[in-house]
């Protein structure tokens, strides 16, 4: 037992409990982040799964369990389920996070509504919008069907009562910030008020078998507000980028139980809600000028599906002693070796020169395998030789210069005959195992310094 009124500090990005005020965080090192809370008088009781039904979970053998296997639900966004792994699977507990104003909302509002169309019962639960500004931006979206329940409120027990009540198959919580449990003397949005709220989520999706969806907010950093401890509680984590300048919008999993963590979803964002990009090599190029200095096309790998991308470069003498790097869409680290391998392997003079690299259309790229483009691109801006408008390239660089192998070549390069380029550059290693391809031609490099000297001549 501790008394009443006692206070303590939580840090509210790790949890971090502290008996005085710090300014400084000794756990997550952020500064000006513990908050000042009242401990109740008694403990708190440990928390029992209950179902909805009243029913308490109990000890079952192994052998007694019968694995069932649920089949997935599916919307029709195709690019939705193929971040969520295949569709919506019974029991999960989704965080969906971005930034304000991004399409969060929007993205569940069609998601809800197709949910609604399966059959099954949804339950919008929404702390931040009125029911009447829900319903003006459903209108946009088309008719919903009947089973689509909208309940406007914050406190945790009104909202269990009517899951109970109502029995629905889907609820959407928009958003975890401003839920409270009143148990909680914490004010909304705080480590213990989201920690407490989540941990119920996750009850309730688990014994009663409801696929729930949290909406985050992102801070200015770019991560989700809150402790991280949310996103470990959560079966999967999804990210909702995009530019506010933009009309594109890409959902990107980075934490997924159930699928793959490196799928991505191309939307367009339009009047009438959100579309998809069924083609987003065709996106990613359609800009591109023909001749241009500095950009090399790549065949990266987002999940199971091959995208091209313009890699763009930008090389110029520095005007101060130390040469400037900038990248978007890009790792800084991998390009800065890409060029200290150039300098030291291909004889090119990178030292003295500002080097600005871009990813073409919002998307960011992280594999080793864009490296052979990313050095063609630094390469073609600095001899001041554009690439040929139908070649594209694939492959890591080792440190030695040696181009090395890739995952999936095959799909690859169909992906970039499908698109209608003639020429591909890959890793010589891959000769043995290629498929027949007849309309494209397929140029084997072994190192940078051959792949420079047979594109540039």
């Amino acid at each position: 037992m501790v008394k009443k009124g006692k206070m303590q500090f939580l840090c509210q990005q790790c949890g971090y409990i502290s008996p005085k005020y710090l300014g400084r965080c000794p756990n997550c090192k952020e500064w000006n982040s513990l908050v000042e809370e009242i401990i109740k008088e008694e403990d708190s009781p440990h928390l029992v799964r209950i179902s909805l039904t009243g029913e308490k979970t109990k000890p079952l053998l192994l052998n007694e369990i019968q694995a069932n296997k649920t089949p997935r639900v599916k919307t029709k966004l195709e690019e939705f389920n193929r971040v969520l792994g295949g569709g919506v699977v019974p029991g999960s507990l989704v965080l969906i996070g971005g930034d304000p104003g991004i399409g969060k909302s929007t993205l569940l509002l069609q998601v809800s509504k197709q949910l609604a169309q399966t059959g099954g019962l949804v339950l919008y639960i929404s702390g931040e919008e009125s029911a009447q500004q829900i319903k003006m931006r459903t209108e946009r979206l088309g008719s919903i069907e009947n089973e689509f329940y909208i309940y406007t409120q914050t406190n945790m027990q009104d909202i269990r009562m009517q899951m109970k009540k109502l029995q629905p198959n889907y609820v959407i919580i928009d958003s975890i910030q401003t839920m409270i449990q009143p148990e909680v003397s914490s004010i909304a949005g705080s480590v213990s008020q989201i920690r407490e709220v989540t941990a119920e989520l996750l009850q309730l999706a688990k014994i009663n078998n409801i696929a729930i969806f949290i909406v985050g907010h992102v801070t200015k950093e770019g991560s989700l507000a809150g402790p991280r401890m949310l996103e470990h509680m959560v079966d999967s984590v999804l990210y909702f980028e995009g530019e506010r300048h933009h009309n594109f919008r890409i959902l990107r999993a980075v934490k997924n139980r159930f699928g793959s963590t490196n799928e991505i979803g191309i939307f367009e964002m339009s009047q009438d809600g959100l579309k998809e990009v069924i083609n987003p090599s065709e996106i990613f190029l359609e800009e591109r000028l023909d001749g241009a200095t500095g950009s090399a096309i790549v065949v990266a790998l987002e999940g199971t599906r091959p995208i091209l991308v313009e890699i763009q470069a930008l090389v110029s003498p520095t005007i101060f002693g130390n040469a400037k790097r900038t990248t978007t869409g890009v790792d800084y680290n991998r390009a800065a070796l890409i060029m200290a391998v150039l300098e030291k392997r291909a004889n090119l003079l990178l030292q003295n020169q500002d080097a600005f690299l871009k990813a073409a259309g919002g998307v960011r790229l992280n594999e080793p395998d864009i490296d052979l483009a990313v050095a063609i691109a630094i390469a073609s801006s600095y001899k001041e030789k554009g690439t040929s408008f139908d070649e594209c390239f694939v492959g890591e660089i080792g440190l030695t210069g040696e181009i090395r192998r890739v995952n999936r070549i095959n799909e690859r390069i169909k992906e970039a005959e499908k698109l209608g380029f003639c020429k591909i550059y890959i890793p010589k290693n891959h000769l043995q195992e290629l498929d027949k391809f007849s309309e494209i031609k397929i140029i084997p490099v072994s190192t940078l310094l051959e792949t420079l000297t047979k594109v540039f001549n």
